[in-house]
């Protein structure tokens, strides 16, 4: 039997409850589709940083080495100052493991509400390829005069070719799978020197994929086109900040952060990958169950797709949408039931023989790739 190592991250505040949903649903998957996991619990996030005072240690990084993907809840927690635990743990994980493709799709599902009035599932169903490992997060940075009015803070932002250069390739390669276009999306006619290395790397990689249309747009065009016309789009390559503030947007379109998912890939089969809804922890409501799992349970998808489970990924897929459409609200005291009952919900039709999804799933893309440990 196909066996999976997969290593579980909860974290902090509504991170448990949504990966406890997830794992049900991949439970009712394993049974379905006749593969196994082996699953083990990592302990990490603000508590566990509040009581030993460890974020990314040496320890943990070769303890999960050892897994072929890492499933992740949530991190953060009023009690630890902002930055620390994403900075100490999330982005120290993306490089420890050279997870450099962050991959978050934009899709609309039938029967899911979204704020763009007359926006239908077929006009929105593009992917975001953001670069996960250097640009404004790179992590170095300087302040001098702190806390007077001379104060000067200085942030970097690293961009190199080879860093840029495996993301667009990854780009075209998945364009080519998919409708065959690619959009490059930066701010070049302001950040010159940055937006220029990552066009000439555009332009000298799409040599090699003819047959892919290329396309430019800043990045606050962005911010206007991606609302009012996503089907103008269908492989978004960006830089780690952009990536960071439009996919956000793209979740809006898609009906919320609850039902947004992402992987953080490692392309070379160097390391795991791994899986995460872009929601954050929301310790406002954690325990009360109005988290939307489904994020999560996309993820998890995500996650068996890239590991070669195609059948079940999509059929998760299927399922999460089908109790989807059917919440009267995506989130809160208004889904109609709670986190967990939404897992079950969806667990229970995994092996039901749900219809695919219409349109291209991203399922598909992350089993084409054939990416993963």
């Amino acid at each position: 039997m196909r066996n999976h190592r997969i290593a579980v991250v909860p974290g902090d505040g509504i991170g448990p409850e949504v990966i406890d949903a997830s794992l049900e649903v991949l439970a009712a998957a394993e049974t379905a589709f006749g593969f196994g996991t082996e699953l083990t619990r990592v302990e990490a996030g603000a508590r566990h940083y509040l009581r030993t005072g460890e974020l990314w240690t040496p320890e943990l990084e070769e303890q999960l080495r050892g897994h072929d993907a890492v499933l992740f809840g949530a991190m953060g927690d009023p009690a630890v100052q902002p930055g620390v635990l994403e900075r100490g743990f999330i982005l120290a994980m993306r490089k420890a493991f050279q997870q450099a493709v962050n991959l978050r799709p934009v899709k609309l599902y039938e029967g899911v509400a979204t704020p763009i009035a007359g926006l239908t599932p077929e006009r929105c169903d593009l992917v975001i390829v953001r670069e996960n490992t250097e640009g404004a997060y790179v992590g170095r940075g300087s302040t001098v005069h702190a806390g007077t009015p001379y104060a000067v803070a200085v942030q970097e932002s690293v961009n190199t070719r080879p860093g840029i250069e495996r993301v667009v390739d990854y780009s075209f390669r998945l364009a080519q799978q998919r409708r065959k276009k690619l959009t490059l999306c930066h701010k070049k006619n302001i950040l010159v020197e940055a937006g220029n290395l990552w066009q000439d790397t555009v332009d000298e990689v799409g040599r090699r994929y003819p047959d892919v249309e290329v396309d430019y747009v800043h990045v606050d065009a962005m911010c206007f086109h991606l609302p009012v016309a996503p089907e103008r789009f269908d492989v978004v390559v960006t830089d780690n900040l952009f990536g960071d503030i439009i996919t956000d947007l793209g979740a809006v379109i898609q009906g919320g952060l609850g039902v947004a998912a992402s992987a953080n890939l490692n392309l070379d089969g160097s390391a795991p990958s791994m899986f995460e809804a872009i929601h954050g922890s929301a310790p406002d409501i954690a325990g009360r169950g109005w988290a939307n799992p489904v994020g999560a349970v996309l993820s998890t998808a995500m996650c068996l797709a890239s590991l070669g489970e195609r059948e079940a990924a999509l059929a998760i897929e299927a399922a999460a949408v089908h109790v989807l459409a059917g919440l009267p609200q995506l989130s809160g005291p208004g889904m109609g039931m709670d986190t967990a009952g939404v897992g079950k919900e969806i667990a229970s039709l995994v092996g039901a023989g749900l219809p695919p999804v219409p349109g291209r799933s991203v399922m598909e893309d992350l089993a084409g790739a054939g990416r993963g440990k």
